[in-house]
């Protein structure tokens, strides 16, 4: 050891305890250290004194990063993980989310083949076709990608940074007297409260899409609830149509035959023509109805090559009555937009403490082994350099007052959802509450009246009370009246279905993850 050495070695000594106090050794930097063994002793002194300047660079880096005050980080339950360099697991849904809403991503698959020969069974069911919607649906895989691909990013925001290695020549062109080969290793150290907040947030967005997931699988339930009444109704109405077609053409030849017996005149004969023609319209109107229901049941049911066949169902089916302040308290205790909305407040939340822990500087350590020194001594040296940047100018304030803002607009967001969702339930109740009282006003009254005022006058024309047109009259008023009380039972069963589905609709036209 040189005179210059042995100086600056009591220099750096004494500068060291004087810092002692600031800044313990950092464990971060032994590694390197050790690997520098063979070196001098010069380059070893060269670690005290880099740590003693990482000491200074961040207590003068904390003097001027101290941001506001910064809350607790709100660190979500994250699911079950190994975290490594090389191994990373997250469950497909954690078990909150499970409890929460079963197992999701588990359907009852069922092929195309079982449902063309369910008719044997008795026909498909409602339960049947909204299981095989829901498998396959690619409103639904999209989300489910999404979902994936935000697991992706979760792994990706939560490493550790790569290290850099490079080889170091320098002063070069010396001829021979002064150059330094060398190698050296270079690593930031991210602060762990860092990459745990990040991946926080990027769970809570995992969890957002999951939501997001729940709220498409309803929209597709409900829309094959609603195919489904509709071609129930469309069965109906053909079996109602047909029945005015029969009866149809047996007043007719009944008309043909009293005309022949000149009991009535020619315009009984025609209106009883005209009778047929208007039923035989109403049939026709009836299976381009059901052709158009089933077509749409089975693009939302995901199955276009469904050849059509009855479906097991009662549209006149007894259901228990719904409550306006009950469904309401229902969509905002258990909708997925509800709970889209307050998962996407817990992520701007955590977004805040994440921002706020920015500022806090990350740690950068190299280290250098020079193979070969043609310096004063020629001997194999090192070195080592230890910083941080100093958030002198930059403490991430604008970020911080971007992720604050859009925690309050979340928390706006929320309420403005509330009130949505009570706006959105107010006309489909009408609906319901409309449909409800003509159902049962068609069932109860008029329904029976119309049969019984059918039943007087065939037995009054019979009895030559009353003449031909009559009769028409009465079957005429019968059938449109039964007709009305299925279009009626459509709207309470479609109104039904919405309220019960969270109003949420219309699968094919929304944009899932959003």
């Amino acid at each position: 050891m040189n005179a210059n050495h042995r100086l600056s070695h009591r220099r750096c000594h004494s500068w060291v305890m004087k810092l002692r106090g600031i800044m313990r050794p950092l464990p971060s930097a032994l590694p390197i250290a050790k690997a520098c063994k063979s070196a001098p002793i010069a380059a070893r002194r060269a670690t005290r004194v880099g740590r003693s300047i990482l000491g200074v660079g961040f207590a003068l880096g904390m003097v001027n990063a101290v941001p506001a005050q910064i809350p607790s980080p709100v660190i979500v339950d994250q699911p079950a993980m190994v975290e490594s360099d090389s191994a990373y697991y997250l469950p497909p849904h954690d078990q909150t989310f499970v409890q929460s809403y079963g197992p999701v991503f588990q359907q009852d698959s069922q092929d195309e083949s079982g449902l063309n020969s369910a008719v044997s069974n008795g026909g498909l069911t409602l339960q049947m076709l909204q299981a095989q919607a829901v498998v396959g649906n690619p409103s639904i895989q999209r989300v489910e990608a999404l979902v994936q691909a935000a697991r992706g990013r979760a792994l990706q925001v939560g490493l550790k940074a790569n290290p850099n290695v490079g080889i170091d020549f320098q002063q070069l062109g010396s001829d021979g007297q002064a150059e330094q080969y060398g190698v050296f290793v270079e690593q930031e150290f991210i602060r762990r409260e860092k990459r745990s907040l990040s991946r926080s947030v990027v769970l809570q967005e995992v969890r957002r899409l999951q939501q997001q997931w729940m709220t498409q699988r309803q929209r597709v339930m409900t829309d094959v609830e609603i195919a489904f009444m509709r071609v129930l109704r469309a069965q109906r109405q053909i079996d109602v149509t047909t029945d005015l077609v029969e009866l149809s053409e047996k007043a007719l030849n009944v008309a043909k035959q009293l005309f022949e017996a000149k009991e009535v005149s020619r315009s009984d004969v025609l209106q009883a023509e005209l009778e047929v023609q208007a039923a035989n319209i109403l049939l026709v109107n009836a299976k381009n109805r059901h052709t158009a229901a089933w077509r749409t049941l089975s693009a939302v049911a995901n199955q276009p090559l469904m050849v059509a066949q009855p479906i097991a169902g009662d549209l006149m089916a007894e259901t228990e009555e719904l409550d306006f302040d009950a469904s309401l308290a229902r969509l905002y205790s258990s909708s997925p937009e509800i709970r889209s909305a307050q998962t996407e407040i817990e992520r701007a939340r955590t977004n805040v403490c994440r921002q706020k822990v920015e500022p806090l500087p990350n740690l950068t350590v190299a280290g250098l082994i020079n193979w070969r020194d043609n310096g004063a001594s020629g001997d194999p040296d090192g070195g080592l350099v230890v910083s941080i940047p100093l958030p002198v100018h930059d403490r991430n304030q604008g970020a911080i007052c971007e992720a604050q803002q859009q925690w309050i607009a979340a928390q706006r967001a929320l309420e403005q959802l509330r009130w949505q969702l009570q706006q959105r339930l107010v006309p489909v109740f009408e609906r319901y509450r409309n449909a409800k009282e003509q159902s049962e006003r068609y069932k109860n009254q008029i329904l029976p009246k119309a049969a019984e005022t059918l039943t007087l006058t065939r037995e009054t024309y019979e009895l030559g009370e009353v003449n031909f047109i009559n009769l028409l009259t009465a079957q005429r008023t019968y059938a449109q009246t039964q007709l009305a009380y299925i279009e009626s039972l459509e709207s309470l069963r479609i109104a039904e279905a919405e309220i019960n589905g969270m109003l949420l609709l219309g699968s094919l036209e929304a944009n899932p993850g959003s």
